[in-house]
């Protein structure tokens, strides 16, 4: 059943349970009543026995109904996951199991190829949920199909407390409004400013150069996120959150979480917050349609929501107080001179609006481009010459940036082996449609488009299109930047662009990519204007962290990883990604 309420789930799991477990039983009473039958003793067996049969004749007569649907509209079923339980019980717990504790989506992929489809249904207690690695769907989903899918309730629902009324969590006309609202922030004069990029990009560079210099290791991980918070909150809000200048974790931190060691202090506690709520989200998307159940009593994200507004609010009301005193004072602040948060308050009167929590994923990309310049030592040593070559020791200016193909190489590679939203979802809207033929990945034996049914919930996963040797060739799984560089390698890409798409594709693509690519960008050419050699410090990586032994077996990327790459909501490394950097010496006027 489709969801009814997007921001009261209690009352439309009520209305579930009432719908499923109570009216077949009154039914059945009313029934007995108007034939004047007594049921006696049997009335509890006989009521039990009307909701399964109830539960049996609606499960068939949707199967009917999709089966006719599908052949009117020429298409046939995706294919459906068949388990040894009742529901797929079975198939559910063991693919549970595998994403809490093996490599990322390797129970995705064993499930695919167990099937040997790229799209299925898994038909977890009989609802209608797809998965997709197919990138001719993602692409039709995304982009040439968009006005048949969309967000949707479900994940309305499951993320309204975290998201509320932004960007991510809305569509339609509310959808486009956030972002008319947003994109002028995000043109290319303001997502240049290079020189707030050089005052946080210091400030992170002199903390790596003092543990450098006591050869130290440090979570690159929770730096990065610092510098990228602290960035985003100027460029965007208007204020500097400073969680730089706050303690750093330190190995073997008896306080811990799954993105490594936290600290006692504010930083700390927002970080564990917002991890947390990832986690609540990310396991409410994987039981479904029915985790409501689980929290009728008791909002699991409450108290973690309201961490996340005491860093939130202060911002919110100082910008409010801010747009009155304007307005009693008659005067229009030019869009040049306002924040990001400013020019949200000028625009609305909603505060909603502004209390939206955008993630940044330049963390993400930064943790991994520094965990593969560990792998790949002449990678390193590659990029740093292109830097200097462009750049000597000076800070970037945005045409040096263009010039440096090999790190743009770099930075994609990073990206497609590790999108920073590894998995995302959309719902087809309430009208079935048809998805088309399947990608090449496995041999098809028929032609025809795939029926999906209306209001159903559709994962993909960024992170399987992307290493799919099907679309990218054998080597799939290996990081080399030179895929981006060489004419016929990089020509499958071209020829079809949509088989890469960390930051989306279609009309919902991620208006921030630019500032992503460019903080990165401006970031890395300092790191490697200061550092020569990066090592993964092992020794202060968490033991519950490392790999496990049987990995070394498996295939692909899981044979040779050094870290555990993990998921909630976006990208992590499981207990931080600690490093040592080595200095290279500089100049006596470089910062």
């Amino acid at each position: 059943m489709p969801y009814q309420n997007s921001t009261n789930f209690r009352i439309r799991v009520v209305k579930d349970i009432v719908h499923l477990l109570l009216v077949p039983p009154l039914a059945l009473s009313l029934c007995a009543r108007i034939a004047h039958v007594h049921l006696g003793w049997w009335s509890p067996l006989a009521y039990l026995l009307s909701i399964i049969l109830a539960g049996v004749m609606r499960v068939q007569y949707n199967d009917l109904a999709q089966r006719r649907e599908a052949k009117q509209l020429g298409a046939r079923l995706i294919p459906r996951v068949v388990g040894k339980w009742p529901g797929n019980i079975d198939v559910m717990l063991k693919l549970r199991k595998g994403l809490s504790t093996g490599y990322i989506y390797q129970s995705y992929l064993e499930l695919f190829e167990e099937y040997q489809c790229t799209t299925i249904n898994t038909r977890f207690l009989w609802m209608d949920n797809v998965i997709s690695m197919d990138q001719e769907h993602c692409k039709y989903v995304l982009a040439t199909g968009f006005n048949h899918f969309w967000r949707g309730t479900a994940q309305k629902e499951r993320l309204e407390s975290f998201l509320g009324d932004g960007i991510f969590n809305r569509d339609d006309e509310m959808w486009k409004t956030h972002r008319t609202l947003a994109r002028p922030f995000f043109a290319r004069d303001r997502i240049s400013d290079f020189e707030l990029f050089e005052r946080y990009t210091s400030r992170t560079l002199a903390i790596l150069s003092q543990k450098a210099a006591c050869n130290e290791p440090v979570d690159v991980q929770d730096l990065y996120a610092r510098f990228t918070i602290d960035a985003a909150s100027e460029s965007l809000f208007g204020k500097n959150l400073d969680t730089l200048s706050g303690k750093l974790p330190q190995p073997g931190s008896a306080s811990s979480h799954e993105r490594g060691s936290t600290t006692d202090d504010n930083w700390g506690t927002f970080t564990k917050a917002f991890e947390t709520l990832q986690q609540i989200n990310t396991i409410r998307a994987r039981i479904g349609q029915i985790w409501p159940i689980f929290e009728l009593f008791d909002d699991k994200t409450a108290p973690y929501v309201d961490t996340i507004r005491q860093w939130v609010d202060p911002l919110v009301e100082q910008t409010l107080e801010e747009k009155a005193a304007a307005k009693r004072a008659g005067i229009q602040r030019n869009l040049v001179d306002k924040t990001f948060l400013q020019h949200l308050a000028d625009s609305t009167e909603g505060s909603l609006i502004l209390s939206s929590i955008v993630m940044d994923t330049t963390a993400c990309l930064l943790t991994y481009v520094t965990y593969f310049l560990a792998l790949h030592p002449s990678v390193a040593k590659k990029l740093r010459q292109e830097v200097l070559d462009v750049c000597g020791d000076h800070p970037p200016t945005y045409d040096n940036i263009k010039k440096l193909k090999y790190m743009k190489a770099v930075l994609d590679e990073t990206l497609r082996l590790f999108p920073p939203v590894p998995l995302n979802q959309r719902q087809s809207r309430p009208v079935s449609c048809t998805l088309p033929p399947p990608d090449p990945t496995f041999p098809l034996e028929c032609q025809k488009p795939l029926y999906m049914p209306k209001s159903t919930t559709f994962f993909y996963s960024t992170l399987l299109i992307q290493r799919n040797k099907a679309l990218w060739g054998p080597d799939a799984d290996n990081f080399d930047p030179e895929r981006w560089i060489d004419p016929t390698r990089l020509s499958k890409y071209t020829s079809n662009p949509t088989m890469f798409t960390p930051f989306s594709a279609g009309p919902r693509i991620c208006i921030g990519q630019n500032y992503a690519y460019n903080e990165a960008s401006y970031f890395l050419v300092r790191l490697m204007q200061h550092f020569s050699t990066f090592s993964l410090a092992q020794d202060a990586q968490p033991s519950s962290s490392l790999p496990p032994a049987e990995w070394k077996g498996g295939r692909g990327r899981m044979a040779i990883e050094r870290v555990r790459p993990e998921a909630a909501m976006t990208l992590f490394v499981k207990g931080g990604l600690w490093a040592r950097l080595g200095q290279e010496p500089v100049s006596a006027d470089f910062p």
